[in-house]
This record gives C-alpha cells, sequence and structure tokens, in this order.
C-alpha cells in the first residue's frame, strides 16, 4: 500500500509538471507566433489607440492606464509613455515613478537630450519618430530605440520599439 500512495503521488507529481511544461511551450509558441518584440507598426496601432482611450475616457483614467503595466498598453518590449510639452511625465508604461517628474534634462547614453528633442518635435511637426537609447523593460538593457509620437494637445503620446 505504502509503494502504490508513493507511486500515485510520484505519477501526479510528473502529471503536474508535464501540464507546467505544456503551458509553458504553448506560452513560448504563442509568443513566437505573436513575435517576441514589438513592431514600428504595432508602435504606431497602441499609440492612435492610446489617444483615441484618453479623448473618450479623460486624462485622468487613461494616464492611470496607460501606467498600469498589466493594462491594454503594455505588451512585451512595447508601452505608452505621455509627456506634457512642459517635459514633465504625465503616464509611464514602463516606470510608473517617472510619473509627475520634469525630465526636460534627460539624455540617453550618448548625451542626447531626447525629452526635449520629443517636445520640439511635437511642437514643429505633430506626428514623427524619433530614435534614442533607453532601457528596454524585458533585457532591462539600455538599446536603441525607435518611438512613434503623435502630439495630443499639451502632449505627446509615444509607444517605441526596441532596435535588435
Amino acid at each position: 500500500m505504502k509503494f502504490d500512495l508513493r507511486f500515485i503521488a510520484a505519477s501526479t507529481a510528473i502529471s503536474i509538471a508535464a501540464l507546467g511544461a505544456g503551458s509553458h511551450a504553448l506560452a513560448q509558441q504563442k509568443a513566437q507566433k505573436k513575435g517576441e518584440f514589438a513592431t514600428k507598426e504595432e508602435a504606431q496601432t497602441m499609440v492612435k489607440k492610446g489617444i483615441a482611450f484618453i479623448k473618450k475616457e479623460g486624462k485622468d483614467k487613461g494616464y492611470a492606464e496607460i501606467t498600469n503595466k498589466k493594462g491594454q498598453f503594455n505588451d512585451r518590449d512595447l508601452y505608452l509613455v505621455v509627456y506634457g510639452l512642459d517635459g514633465v511625465v504625465r503616464a509611464h508604461g514602463a516606470n510608473e515613478k517617472m510619473v509627475s517628474q520634469n525630465l526636460m534634462d534627460l539624455k540617453d547614453v550618448d548625451g542626447k537630450a531626447f525629452v526635449k528633442e520629443r517636445v520640439e518635435l511635437a511642437h514643429s511637426k505633430g506626428t514623427f519618430w524619433q530614435e534614442y537609447k533607453f532601457t528596454n523593460p524585458i533585457s532591462k538593457k539600455i538599446e536603441p530605440k525607435l518611438a512613434y509620437c503623435e502630439k495630443l494637445e499639451d502632449t505627446a503620446v509615444c509607444g517605441g520599439v526596441y532596435k535588435h
């Protein structure tokens, strides 16, 4: 009887491990099918959806949803950020600690004042792509990034892709 219970326990553990491995494999297949990294098209689509959400639901709800790491505006290495044209972060999908911070003088590792440039591009172009370097939330490494931004009233709503 003891042998049978151990055998049943071992069989159950193996079955549970197999199920876990199977679900992990399915998650990997899903990520591969969808693509491990976001595309430029996905960044543009997410920015447009973010703007539509802010317009429909209002700034408070919109900024809260964008800052929510488990929300609809955070997918793999793609997330939205909203900068006021004064350089103050209104929403940040990768780092909520940046919200309410004035980052106008923030520079990337190459010394590029990308927030200042973003504000200037929002004023002059309204819709634009911007290159700079930033920490990838998946790899935790500083990587080249290409952000798509659209001006919305007194803000720039942006979503970027990391160049691999």
